[in-house]
């Protein structure tokens, strides 16, 4: 039997709830709980309100999502200017 194909979707980070989920506002306006992938937890990447992200989802549950892409936005760099090398 083949695997269902995942929704990939962008959206919006609005909410930051507990146990590293995320409240995500959609692009079509629809609000999803998600959470972050392996990956990004493995190589620490950090999102807060207000990133750009992409989400897949199941087709059979709508209401979740599993964040696995977070645009930098401008000035999503690290901060502060780069340090003097010796």
């Amino acid at each position: 039997m083949a695997k269902e194909e995942l929704l990939t979707l962008e959206g919006q980070i609005d909410e930051i709830l507990p146990d590293g989920r995320f409240g995500v506002m959609l692009e079509n306006d629809h609000r999803i709980i998600a959470y972050t992938a392996g990956k990004m937890r493995k190589f620490r990447i950090r999102s807060v309100v207000g990133d750009r992200v992409r989400v897949e989802m199941t087709p059979y549950d709508l209401q979740k999502g599993r964040i696995v892409f977070r645009d930098k936005g401008p000035g999503g760099g690290p901060g502060g200017p780069p340090r003097k090398r010796r």
